[in-house]
Formats: C-alpha cells, structure tokens, sequence
C-alpha cells in the first residue's frame, strides 16, 4: 500500500508535507495522537514517515461478505488497520488490548483522542483512553496534527478539492512520573488535555471543550430543528393563502340567482 498500491499515486497528486518528523524514533513503541477532521487523515499521516503505523478499525472492514468484501479487507489490512469490534459496553477495553498488543511488539499505534472526526472543523475535547495507554505501557505520546485534509475529502462528501496536506509531529511527550496513577481519573484528565494542547498548537484549530460525538449530535438534532421549523412556516404560508372554503381567499360578490363570482376589488 506504500510503495506500490496507493502511496506513490497519493504522493505524486498531493505531494503531503511533513514537519517534525525527526520527533518520531526510528525503532521502538510509541503513541502517535492526532488530530481527526478527515476519513483520509489514516491514509496521509503514514506516508509522510518511514516506520508502519497501526490504527484500530471496526471489525466490519474486515468480515464483509463476498467479493467486496475480500477486496475490503486486504485494503484496511495492507494499509495498517486491524479489527475491533465496538459492539458492546467493552469495546474500548478491546481497543486498549489491541494497542497494548502493537506497543508490546515495538510499533507505532495511532491514535485519535476526540473518538471520532471533527464535523466542523474544531478540535474537540479528549477522551482519556489516551491516557491509560500511556500510562500502562510507559511508552512516550506523539502529537500529531494532520491540516488540509477535510479539504481533501471533506465530512459528509465523496469528493473534495485540491490541496497540499501538511502533517506536523510535535515533541514526545513523557508522563512516565504518573507512572502507577492510571486508575486516578484527575491524572488521566490531565494528560489527555496535555495532549490536546498539543495537538492545538500543532494543528491551530479552534477548541471546544466538548466531546465531538456530543456536539455532532447536537448540531444534527439543531438542523432537524430548523429544518422542521422551516416546513412548518411553509405549511402556514401555504394555508395562509387559501380560505377555509377552499377558494383563494378572495372576496365574493353575489350574483342574481344566489350566484356569486370573485370580486374584482379584492384584487
């Protein structure tokens, strides 16, 4: 998927800048935290270093039936992500098993604090899981800012427009002195807005000291709202135009025989 399949072509096209690349080690386990405003981000961030990254997907990429399927699979797999399952109350444990897994072996797992992509392009508040990783494998965080992409391929759409994807890496991070401390959730609310700040001033977005999934739920519940409001005001305007007789709401002027016909005055 690097050399051959999808890296060179990406390459060419969008030519991916990187900064701080020195900041990733050469060999040895670490946590590469990023920024998330793009389904593309996975696909740039690896290029622009020489060593594997592993990311966690769900389990769906990979147990697809059928032909598709297959071809599914072998994408998701060639380019570095492995499946979880996050059905269930215990998929974030799931997720934590399978990073210990990829540290344990000495690679690098990537990792997207806010959960799940940014829709408006802020960055939202971290979730800690971030945290307990660092903790329980003492191994260092990388902060990572992936800018352009949600140009790129923007939330919501299959096709975007053009431009030069930066990637910046920032300073490892150690928190080996909290070391023992993974289960005091204080500490773990540290680290992981330690870890935000970071990435913030990496990536220069806009903050939001929320969860992304809250406020994507929230701005889809405000457009349903609205949307619903603006039908409701056509509906008024449409009944607000035709009289309860069914008419237009003009005036009628009686005729000999108890007939009648619109008045030309109400016009």
């Amino acid at each position: 998927m690097r050399y051959i399949a999808l890296g060179p072509v990406l390459r060419v096209v969008f030519r991916p800048r990187v900064m701080g690349g020195e900041h990733v080690p050469e060999d040895g386990p670490a946590i590469l935290a990023s920024n998330h405003v793009s389904y593309a981000d996975w696909l740039f961030m690896p290029l622009t270093i020489s060593r594997k990254v592993t990311f966690v997907a769900k389990a769906e990429y990979f147990n697809s039936p059928g032909v598709k399927g297959w071809l599914q699979k072998k994408f998701f797999s060639g380019a570095g992500q492995v499946p979880i399952d996050r059905s269930g109350a215990n998929a974030a444990e799931g997720a934590l098993r399978t990073a210990k897994r990829v540290l344990a072996s000495g690679e690098l797992f990537g990792i997207y604090p806010e959960g799940t992509r940014s829709h408006d392009g802020r960055l939202y508040r971290g979730k800690t899981g971030v945290a307990r990783l660092a903790l329980e494998t003492g191994v260092p965080v990388i902060p990572v800012a992936v800018v352009g992409t949600d140009v790129v391929a923007p939330p919501g759409k299959k096709f975007g427009q053009f431009t030069r994807p930066h990637v910046r890496y920032g300073r490892p991070l150690d928190f080996s002195r909290y070391e023992g401390m993974e289960n005091d959730r204080y500490i773990l609310r540290s680290i992981t807005d330690e870890i935000m700040y970071e990435i913030m001033r990496l990536s220069g977005q806009e903050y939001v000291d929320a969860y992304a999934a809250v406020a994507k739920e929230t701005a889809r519940a405000e457009r349903a709202s609205k949307r619903e409001a603006a039908e409701a005001a056509e509906a008024a305007r449409d009944a607000g135009g035709t009289g309860q007789d069914g008419t237009d709401g003009s005036e009628m002027t009686p005729l000999p025989g108890g007939r009648t016909e619109p008045d030309a005055r109400a016009s």
